[in-house]
């Protein structure tokens, strides 16, 4: 029976994956690397921005040490929430309606993010959907991002001390990943969860059960008919 689902938040939540690559690129242009978009759309697409800077730094042979990838991390995350502050979340679309109605179907439910938490709390809290979510995971939480599996493994344990008053334990077989990047779906396989793809880009993940063009259709219906119970 599937008892849980758990969000991607950049590309499945909020469609602000525009924004963070136009902002790390600002980031890296500060630092003196020029770092072509189409690169950057490739390499950075589903992974946190400290696995970005490093990717960037790494290709044009630089050094970044860790005190290095901070400072620039919080640099970039200043510059987010500047736009933020001026624009607001940009919430996708039926996300939210979406989330409420999973929710009141009995679902458990947690994001599991490379964003960092204040941003991922603020966007639930601007749409009105934090007491929704049972769990969240940020980047501040893992050593290693996606696709590690460490931050879905950290989930599951989560949702397991949330439901501690169930009878019994919530398996990875019944928690579905829903997720928009090779990487992400990578993560959520390896930490055994079974995946649902969002492909409003016509991104094909492998190992997904099915795929929706985004959160909005995920209806609890829809979601039990693209992932059938396991035996």
């Amino acid at each position: 029976m599937l008892r849980a689902v758990l969000l991607d938040f950049n590309g499945v939540l909020v469609d602000d994956e525009p924004i963070h690559l136009r902002l790390l690129l600002r980031v890296l242009a500060e630092e003196g690397l020029e770092v072509a978009p189409e690169w950057a759309r490739e390499s950075f697409f589903g992974v946190d921005d400290r696995d970005c800077l490093e990717r960037a730094f790494a290709r044009s042979g630089r050094a970044l040490d860790e005190l290095a990838r901070a400072r620039l991390v919080a640099r970039k995350a200043s510059y987010y929430q500047e736009e933020i502050r001026r624009a607001g979340y940009p919430i996708v679309p039926g996300a939210a309606a979406a989330v409420r109605s999973l929710a009141a179907a009995g679902f458990s439910l947690g994001v599991v993010s490379g964003a960092l938490r204040h941003e991922v709390e603020g966007a639930l809290r601007a749409a009105a959907i934090r007491e929704r979510i049972a769990v969240v995971v940020a980047a501040e939480d893992v050593a290693l991002g996606k696709p590690d599996a460490e931050g879905y493994r950290r989930a599951l344990m989560e949702l397991q001390r949330a439901a501690g008053g169930t009878d019994r334990m919530i398996h990875p077989h019944e928690v579905v990943a829903v997720e928009d990047s090779p990487a992400g779906a990578a993560a959520a396989l390896a930490a055994g969860l079974r995946l649902v793809a969002v492909a409003a880009r016509g991104r094909p993940l492998a190992g997904a059960e099915g795929s929706v063009v985004s959160l909005a259709e995920l209806t609890p219906e829809r979601l039990r008919a693209l992932v059938p119970d396991a035996a």
